[in-house]
């Protein structure tokens, strides 16, 4: 019989697995779209196998939810973290957000259980809400960093800014899966400099409420 300092790390790796082919599951197919019984096949266990290492499918799919996090957050906002606080950091944050959306064609865990889970009561709305609003505040705490460096103009409202950032990216989620995503990234580039000239501090930039 194996110790459990032996099985452990065995253990780990089992649900490791598990949890990478649930991944690329619910990029195809949403995370409604988990199926144990197509789960367990894929990674050739029981359905009981699985089970042993996420109690319910509803485990499952939060667990896929923190994973879909973890990979954005090192793709996207740990690489920034050595740049400067202020627009150098913001404008990388968006820069590394929109190759991210290269994951959009086939699937983006995260905005998918945005929209599958906008309507509905439960443990995997608060989820997804609380990873949303996360990284919302995020944003808008990068956003104040580029004011009080004098980089945005001093009446920039952060939740402003950061919805209207978050719309470009719902735009290039839209457009990537659609027309391909190239086309789509240089238009949410172009978009997001014209933004960021909108709330620009210099003579000349508009008036955003």
């Amino acid at each position: 019989m194996n110790s459990p300092a032996l099985s452990t790390p065995k253990r780990a790796a089992t649900r490791e697995l598990i949890l990478e082919h649930a991944y690329e599951l619910a990029r195809r197919e949403g995370l409604e779209g988990l199926s144990i019984g197509s789960l367990a096949q894929d990674v050739g266990m029981s359905k009981s196998g699985v089970f042993a290492h996420f109690g319910s499918r509803e485990d499952l799919q939060l667990a896929v939810l923190e994973a879909g996090q973890q990979r954005f957050l090192r793709q996207v906002k740990w690489p920034v973290l050595s740049l400067p606080r202020g627009i150098a950091r913001l404008r990388a944050v968006v820069m590394n957000w929109v190759e991210w959306g290269k994951e959009y064609q086939s699937g983006c865990v995260l905005l998918t259980a945005a929209s599958e889970y906008d309507g509905r009561e439960g443990v995997l709305r608060d989820c997804v809400i609380r990873q949303q609003a996360g990284w919302r505040q995020e944003i808008c705490r990068t956003i104040g960093h580029a004011m009080e460096n004098d980089e945005l103009r001093a009446d920039t409202v952060p939740a402003q800014l950061a919805f209207e950032i978050y719309a470009l990216m719902l735009g290039l989620h839209h457009d990537a899966a659609l027309f391909g995503f190239e086309d789509a990234r240089q238009h949410t580039l172009a978009a997001f400099e014209r933004l960021l000239a909108s709330y620009s501090p210099v003579a000349g930039g508009s008036s955003v409420p």
